[in-house]
């Protein structure tokens, strides 16, 4: 076998280790020709190339996060991990994890590691790597090895839902909430919804965000009526898929571009968290991506002509319209 041929057999494993410690589709596929352009080069051929390849790609992914961190410490409101919609490696024999790992909510607890930590967790817990090439790879001790494995399974475990819904009852829940979306079922979408519901969006001020995101099941709902209603109005479409491995959708344009998209959280048979990434940085490996403001203003223009003007009364209704394009001109 050729080293292009064992390269590329290996690509999805380096790619999906690269970004579960990154985060970043973008990143991860750079470090991954990054360590191929160092294989191509190597004089000798590895013993194992299994294991040289994960241990450069680890090597180059911890640099990377670490410059990365610091740009995200300024990043422009929250930040969330660049949506995946299919994972290209495969192990049945570690599927849960795989999963389970690649969640937005897991992803952002890895947000909390040090490069280090979040390194070992992603080769052991995730991969079952063994901590002799744990130890090749990070260029630490076997014994400091197993240590930042044990710190960094805290971690995760102590910010980790006690009780999570299963699959099938994740996809049960998620279905009903997106078809009563598509519907305008506002009262259906409203038993589907935790009391104290949330939404948070990573726009980094380049697409619509709403200030202060929304809290509780009464916003949520005002806010889908006021916006995601006319959104389907004008010819916009959600498009039901696994995002990150877990219930979520991509909203499309009537052009087909990407919008954004949403994952849901789903405890205790409610929605308890819509995450959105609407920064259009973010969203461009999954195909054109459509202008986002131009929409907003259109839904909004399509809802005046349905409702007329809105209330005077701050109290009566919220615009989040009015609060996202403020956000867009400061």
């Amino acid at each position: 076998m050729s080293r292009v041929e064992e390269f590329e057999e290996l690509r999805p494993l380096l790619f999906c280790l690269a970004y579960r410690i990154l985060g970043s589709v973008a990143e991860a596929e750079d470090a991954v020709q990054e360590t191929w352009m160092r294989y191509d080069l190597s004089a000798t051929r590895p013993t194992s190339t299994r294991a040289f390849l994960s241990a450069t790609v680890t090597r180059i992914s911890i640099d990377v996060l670490r410059s990365a961190r610091v740009r995200r410490e300024a990043y422009v409101g929250p930040w969330f991990p660049e949506p995946l919609l299919t994972d290209p490696y495969q192990d049945p024999a570690h599927s849960a994890e795989l999963a389970d790992s690649l969640s937005m909510a897991s992803l952002l607890l890895l947000e909390r590691l040090s490069p280090l930590e979040r390194a070992v967790f992603v080769l052991r817990d995730v991969f079952a790597f063994g901590f002799p090439d744990i130890a090749a790879a990070v260029g630490r001790s076997e014994a400091a090895c197993r240590q930042l494995a044990v710190r960094a399974r805290r971690h995760m475990d102590a910010g980790r839902p006690r009780f999570e819904a299963d699959r099938k009852e994740r996809e049960e829940l998620a279905e009903r909430f997106f078809d009563a979306l598509k519907e305008g079922d506002v009262d259906g979408l409203r038993q589907l919804l935790a009391a104290d519901v949330r939404m948070a969006a990573d726009s980094a001020g380049k697409a619509p965000q709403w200030a202060g995101g929304i809290n509780g099941v009464d916003q949520m709902c005002q806010m889908l009526g006021q916006l995601l209603l006319p959104f389907l109005g004008i010819g916009g479409v959600v498009e039901p898929r696994q995002v990150n491995s877990r219930p979520g959708a991509v909203f499309r344009d009537r052009d087909g571009k990407v919008v954004n998209i949403w994952t849901l959280d789903i405890l205790d048979g409610r929605i308890q968290t819509i995450r959105t990434v609407s920064n259009p940085d973010k969203l461009g490996h999954l195909g054109p991506v459509a202008d986002a403001w131009a929409l907003l203003r259109e839904a909004q223009q399509a809802r005046r002509d349905l409702t007329g003007p809105e209330p005077s009364d701050p109290a009566t209704t919220r615009s989040f319209v009015q609060e996202a394009e403020q956000e867009n001109r400061t």
